[in-house]
């Protein structure tokens, strides 16, 4: 693993290590899990998790349900609520945990996503963890990235993105780094950046950020908001 620049990590290569850690930062710590068959309960009582299977597949157990644990699912886990993989073939999965959480609505939640909502520059995104279904304390979904190159924005909220395709470009304070899968990126609130998508085809990313809300909420360096097209 290298540290490109301050925001963004590379990692270089996948070492099949039962946890890979990317960002560790006062809001979060990000990591890579990787299950082969079963796995021990996990609990953390003081942090909430949320989680998105990067590859693979297995079976969890949270609470007291049982899931299919499939590519493209998000989960949500309250502090203090045990989870643990039932049987896992090849399972990759990325594991954002939140320091000093909200008091949850709900002990967990699965979410397999939904509708794409707009937000600036063309970028789309689809919703998993949110209040709406008991997490409270963040906001994790899928942005969907055309070619080309946003203009430069800010976010009042502080957030951890992970590249699950596609490959492109992270531009902050006048350096650009490339962008590929597995590569990660810190945006820190009121961190003027952009992301660009070099083609031919959409970039996916996985973003966790707090305070939860709506992942098209940006600003341009002045102040001024970023419009979101009409539905």
């Amino acid at each position: 693993m290298a540290l490109v620049v301050q925001y963004c990590i590379q990692v270089e290569a996948d070492s099949g290590a039962p946890e890979t850690a990317l960002f560790t930062v006062p809001e979060f710590r990000q990591r890579i899990l990787r299950f082969d068959g079963a796995g021990d309960e996990r609990r953390d009582d003081e942090r909430d998790e949320v989680l998105y299977v990067l590859g693979g597949s297995g079976v969890v157990t949270v609470g007291d349900e049982t899931h299919a644990f499939d590519p493209g699912t998000g989960m949500f886990v309250a502090h203090g609520t045990p989870w643990r993989v039932d049987s896992a073939d090849g399972l990759r999965v990325l594991s954002v945990l939140v320091e000093e959480p909200l008091p949850a609505g709900s002990s967990h939640s699965v979410i397999a996503g939904g509708e794409r909502g707009p937000a600036t520059a063309g970028r789309e995104f689809t919703l998993l963890a949110q209040p709406e279904n008991g997490c409270a304390s963040v906001t994790q979904f899928v942005g969907h990235i055309p070619t080309g190159r946003a203009p430069d924005h800010y976010h009042r909220y502080d957030e951890v993105v992970y590249v699950l395709d596609g490959e492109g470009a992270f531009h902050v304070n006048g350096e650009s780094v490339p962008l590929r899968p597995g590569s990660g990126v810190h945006l820190p609130s009121g961190l003027v950046h952009c992301l660009e998508n070099h083609g031919p085809g959409e970039m996916h990313v996985l973003g966790v950020f707090r305070p939860a809300g709506s992942p098209a909420e940006a600003y341009y360096p002045d102040g001024t908001p970023a419009v979101v097209p009409a539905a």
